[in-house]
This record gives C-alpha cells, sequence and structure tokens, in this order.
C-alpha cells in the first residue's frame, strides 16, 4: 500500500463516515450500506487507481439506487 492508496482510503473513509450517519439519522439504506462499504473496502482493494474507481461507484451508488 502506497502513500496515495492510503490517503485516498482515508478521503472515502471520511465520506463513508457521512453516509453512514445520514443513512442511519434519515433511515435509509443505501446511503447507510453505501457508507459501510466506503469505509471497508480499502482494506481489500489494493493500488490508487482501483481503490479511486470502486470508492467513486460507491460514492456515487446512492445518487442511482434511491432506497
Amino acid at each position: 500500500m502506497d502513500d496515495n492508496s492510503l490517503l485516498w482510503g482515508m478521503i472515502f473513509g471520511a465520506v463513508g463516515l457521512g453516509y453512514l450517519r445520514y443513512g442511519k439519522l434519515s433511515k435509509r439504506t443505501m446511503p447507510y450500506v453505501s457508507g459501510i462499504a466506503l469505509m471497508v473496502f480499502p482494506y481489500f482493494v489494493e493500488g490508487t487507481l482501483l481503490t479511486v474507481l470502486v470508492g467513486a461507484a460507491f460514492v456515487a451508488l446512492p445518487f442511482v439506487i434511491r432506497s
């Protein structure tokens, strides 16, 4: 894991915490699940480009699938 991947993981983790709190307070499942995924996926994904692509997909997911 390089420095850039670590930085992006921290950024997506912070966004995931925001999604988690929003989903929990508004009782919406998709932001809640996406928040958990954003906080967990950097542990399993290796490489900066892949981290950014997967993170961007999880950030966009609540806007694509509304529940």
